[in-house]
């Protein structure tokens, strides 16, 4: 029976709507034997997590120490993500060798250490590329020379992690496409989207009945972290805007939470909007508040590496039209081409007009709809996708 190893950092627990979760079951299914290597720390929760609590999941997890911390950005996360690379490269040379290594990229550092392991040990390495690093971090620094000088060490520690891999997988074109570039040879390399498990999507759809909603109410929703990535004040500007015409009955759900959590709430009670913040909640819930939604929001700040995310699969599924003010051409010619939504600036007078047209034109919602869940059928459900990284893993173990 083939080992395989799969390294991920952080730990999001388990279970969960999560990639890293969905790929070892089905690769147990093809009767692989299976292990997940983390990190002790929750990223999300902020809490340690305890090894006794995952010993009757579907496939093996080891936790491997490191160091706890509060703000993800923060000197003791970059001091988290050193530790468990170090602890990381000591368990690796004390485990059986495994037949292939399947890694989520980032965390860089830890990129590194299993990048060099598999080399040294002629082991098939597979990479998951899910963020870049550092171009997710040069947003904060304006001077872009100065952002290239400080992120230079990191870039370059990124690029040998993309040069050692026998595979790639992205979440995005956009991702492959910067991991292809700066290979040296070729390999082989497949755009998965990080998409959803529709089937649990719908069973959820069916069973859960824990919200009501307004008649004539419009309801925006927002699902996902609260940062700085995230314009959510654009979105009130564009609500107090037709707020003023007094034409709309207009609610938005922010699902999620994060650093920015706070300042978004002061934001939205400057306007005096109608915004329900319900922080971080299950995903049962969160397929609640979708299906009673009438229009998603995508409001990402124009330098922002994210491409196609977790939840462009959640609208997707929920089949909810979006008004998205994000930068990638990837996700705008995917809205265009497909008629799922509607693209705008980062104008607070654009994103009302255009806000505006959607509530007024309920047929079309209707049919932006039927495509956004046709989309969804298609390129996100995971039962259907994931197997192109299952055929990945068993091509490369077979050569």
């Amino acid at each position: 029976m083939k080992d395989i190893l799969i390294v991920d950092t952080p730990f999001v627990g388990y279970p969960s709507n999560n990639r890293s979760n969905y790929i070892p079951e089905m690769l147990i299914k093809e009767g692989y034997d299976v292990e997940k290597v983390s990190s002790n720390f929750n990223h999300f929760t902020k809490e340690l997590a305890v090894q006794d609590d995952y010993l009757n999941s579907k496939f093996k997890i080891t936790l491997i120490p490191t160091i706890p911390y509060k703000k993800n950005l923060s000197l003791n996360r970059y001091l988290s993500q050193k530790k468990f690379a170090k602890n990381l490269e000591k368990y690796l040379n004390e485990r059986e060798k495994p037949d292939l290594i399947y890694n989520f990229i980032p965390s860089l550092d830890v990129g590194q250490v299993v990048a060099k392991y598999a080399k040294k040990n002629d082991i098939k390495y597979v990479i998951d590329v899910r963020d870049l690093w550092p171009e997710a971090f040069k947003m904060v620094i304006k001077n872009q020379m100065i952002s290239t000088v400080l992120f230079y060490p990191m870039t370059r520690k990124a690029n040998r992690v993309y040069n050692a891999a026998d595979g790639i997988i992205a979440v995005s074109d956009t991702y492959r496409e910067r991991a292809l570039s700066s290979r040296k040879n070729s390999t082989i390399s497949k755009t998965v989207y990080l998409g959803t498990n529709l089937d649990f999507f719908n069973f959820k759809t069916r069973m859960n009945n824990l919200l009501t909603k307004q008649t004539n109410q419009i309801n925006l929703v927002y699902t996902g972290t609260l940062g700085h990535s995230y314009n959510l004040p654009l979105i009130f500007e564009a609500m107090k805007i037709l707020k003023e015409e007094e034409a709309y009955d207009i609610k938005l759900t922010v699902i999620g939470n994060g650093p920015l959590e706070s300042h978004f709430k002061n934001e939205a009670k400057k306007y005096e909007l109608n915004v329900n913040f319900t922080g971080r909640i299950s995903y049962e819930e969160v397929v609640s508040y979708l299906q009673l939604s009438d229009i998603a929001v995508n409001p990402i700040v124009p330098k922002a590496a994210q491409s196609i995310i977790n939840k462009h699969a959640d609208y997707a599924a929920a089949g909810l039209p979006v008004l998205n003010t994000q930068n990638s051409k990837e996700y705008r010619d995917l809205i265009e081409l497909n008629q799922i939504g509607m693209n705008t600036s980062s104008n607070p007078q654009d994103v009302a007009e255009k806000l505006k047209f959607l509530i007024e034109n309920k047929e079309l919602r209707h049919q932006m709809s039927i495509n956004h869940r046709n989309l969804a059928e298609e390129i996100f459900d995971r039962a259907k996708t994931y197997n192109v990284i299952v055929d990945m893993i068993q091509r490369l173990l077979m050569k």
